[in-house]
């Protein structure tokens, strides 16, 4: 079972075949999540003047929000972003097939950094490629089934949303590279294993 189901029915045992986005799809990049400063949306915006066609899906509430709304309007891209309200969890497997690539953009702070970063997970659950900041447990998350940029390395970001936007063939691979990850290493019964293994080595210590 899946720690995340991306549809009604039950997940199938190996990876399927996922198609790339269609050539007159415009290329989507999303962002679920909280709208605070250490999740580094403005990223995304900022990226986003320098992708022309591109769209942002940012779905999430939070204090930033205004803030994003204004740097939008100031790079003239505010039309090309659709803010949306927090969404249940049932319902976000729908808006995760919205986008092209899912970019988690988290920038470790003083006391914080990101601890898993569950929408990757989810989003390579449903066949869509991802890219992360080496924040905390992230790079761990993607493995080699995505994208991982240095933090603070904006034009790496931006390499790496430019060479999917540009590449279908490269969003398929990732899309089929990050399901299969998640069937391997993020369903209940693969985390259980893990969680069993890891008090076995502790008590195997304290003996």
């Amino acid at each position: 079972e899946l720690i995340f189901a991306p549809a009604a029915a039950a997940p199938a045992v190996s990876a399927p075949a996922v198609s790339a986005p269609a050539a007159a799809a415009p290329f989507v990049i999303g962002y679920a999540g909280r709208l605070v400063t250490e999740k580094r949306v403005d990223v995304l915006v900022q990226s986003l003047a320098a992708l022309p066609g591109a769209r942002l899906l940012i779905v999430g509430n939070g204090p930033q929000e205004q803030a994003l709304r204004t740097q939008a309007r100031q790079l003239g891209v505010l039309a090309r972003i659709e803010f949306r309200p927090h969404v249940p969890s049932t319902q976000m497997p729908a808006v995760y097939r919205e986008m092209s690539v899912l970019v988690l953009p988290s920038e470790t702070r003083p006391n914080w950094k990101e601890q898993f970063g569950r929408v990757l997970i989810e989003a390579m659950a449903c066949g869509v490629p991802v890219i992360g900041s080496d924040s905390g447990e992230i790079p761990n998350v993607i493995g080699d089934a995505g994208l991982v940029y240095a933090e603070h390395e904006n034009a790496h970001l931006l390499d790496a949303l430019t060479r999917l936007q540009q590449s279908p063939a490269l969003c398929t691979d990732l899309a089929r590279r990050g399901r299969t990850r998640v069937l391997q290493h993020f369903t209940m019964q693969r985390i259980a294993d893990a969680t069993v293994d890891f008090y076995r080595q502790l008590v195997k210590g304290e003996g």
